[in-house]
């Protein structure tokens, strides 16, 4: 008897040690960890130094598809449209 009284006090202490979770906030400031819609843009990013310009461009495409609501969606979709546009020629124009 005294030994399982001893032995559910060790599990409570060791429980009121342990630490608490909490609720993911909306606060980019307060989070603890990444979304998987910040992985994704990370990666991007991560692909993008690398030279890895069509990896960018899929792993952007796919945030945006997937996870609309993310925090990085508006920079997603613009980051898209500039590597949309038509590119410049170096070569000047004959007059």
């Amino acid at each position: 008897m005294i030994a399982r009284l001893l032995g559910a006090g060790l599990v409570v202490a060791a429980l009121g040690g342990a630490p608490f979770q909490c609720g993911s906030s909306s606060n980019p400031e307060t989070r603890r960890e990444d979304t998987a819609g910040d992985a994704l843009y990370d990666l991007a990013m991560d692909f993008r130094a690398k030279g890895n310009e069509a990896a960018a461009k899929d792993t952007l495409r796919y945030l945006v598809e997937h996870y609309p609501s993310n925090r990085h969606v508006p920079a997603a979709r613009e980051e898209l449209a500039e590597g949309s546009a038509p590119a410049k020629s170096a070569a000047p124009a004959d007059p």
